[in-house]
C-alpha cells in the first residue's frame, strides 16, 4: 500500500469510529452511554413532559432508540425546519441565543447535544446558556472537551490549537475531517472560526449551578455534560 493510500485508509478508519450517523460506530456507542444518563434522569420526571431539544433532529432520537417510544413531547429547535414523521416531535425555528417565543420555565427539560460550541463567541455561548436555564425547569447540555487530543469536527490531532491561519489554509486546500475543501480562503476561515470548543472551566462557568459529568475515552475526558434542576 502506498503512503497516500495508507493515509486515506487511516482517515477512513477514524471517520468510521467517529461517525455519529452509524449505529455501530464508537461515537454512537458513546452517545448511547451518555444518553442513558439523560434517560435515567428523565424517567423520574412526572408526565406529561415537554422537552426542548436545541439543535436536535428526530434522526438522533431514533438512533438513540427512543424516537417512537419515549413518553414525551419533543420540540426540535433549529435555525431551519427539520423533517419529522412522528407526532411526538415538533419542528420549530429559532436562534438558541435568543428564544423569546418561549416563556420562562415553559419546558420541563432542555436538551442539547454538541451545539453550544457552534453558536459563536463565548458571549454568544453565555447567551445560549442563559436561555437554556430560563426556558427549562431542568437542562442537560453536552459539548466536546477542547483539551481532548482529537478535534471532533476536523478529526485532526490538536487542530484546535493550530494558528487560525494554518487551520483556514488546511480547509482551503484539503478535505479535513467531516468538512469538504472550501474553495474560498475567507469562507474556510469563517468555517473554522464558527467552532469554539470549551474547556471544563469555561463550560462550568456558563452553568454555575450544574453538575458537570465527564465522558471518558481511554482515560481522557472526551466531552462534558452540564445538567441541573433535576431535583425539582
Amino acid at each position: 500500500m502506498t503512503d497516500l493510500a495508507q493515509k486515506r485508509a487511516n482517515g477512513a478508519f477514524v471517520k468510521s469510529l467517529a461517525d455519529n450517523s452509524s449505529g455501530s460506530s464508537l461515537a454512537t456507542r458513546m452517545r448511547r452511554a451518555r444518553f442513558a444518563l439523560f434517560l435515567s434522569l428523565l424517567r423520574k420526571v412526572k408526565r406529561p413532559v415537554r422537552v426542548l431539544d436545541i439543535g436536535g433532529t428526530q434522526a438522533f432520537w431514533n438512533l438513540m432508540g427512543e424516537g417512537e417510544d419515549l413518553d414525551a413531547d419533543i420540540t426540535l429547535l433549529n435555525l431551519n425546519h427539520q423533517p419529522v414523521t412522528s407526532s411526538a416531535f415538533t419542528s420549530a425555528t429559532g436562534d438558541a441565543r435568543s428564544i423569546p417565543q418561549y416563556a420562562d420555565k415553559s419546558f420541563d427539560v432542555v436538551f442539547s447535544n454538541s451545539v453550544i460550541e457552534h453558536v459563536g463567541s463565548y458571549g454568544d455561548q453565555r447567551r445560549m446558556a442563559a436561555e437554556v436555564m430560563r426556558v427549562g425547569k431542568r437542562y442537560f447540555v453536552q459539548t466536546p472537551n477542547k483539551r481532548f487530543p482529537l478535534e471532533p469536527h476536523f478529526l485532526f490531532p490538536y487542530f484546535q490549537y493550530l494558528p487560525m491561519g494554518i487551520r483556514a489554509q488546511m480547509l482551503h486546500r484539503f478535505d479535513v475531517g467531516w468538512y469538504k475543501r472550501v474553495s474560498s480562503l475567507e469562507r474556510a476561515r469563517a468555517e473554522v472560526e464558527s467552532i469554539q470548543l470549551l474547556t471544563k472551566g469555561k463550560f462550568a462557568a456558563l452553568f454555575p449551578d450544574a453538575t458537570i459529568y465527564e465522558e471518558k475515552l481511554l482515560g481522557l475526558t472526551k466531552s462534558f455534560v452540564a445538567y441541573g434542576g433535576w431535583e425539582a
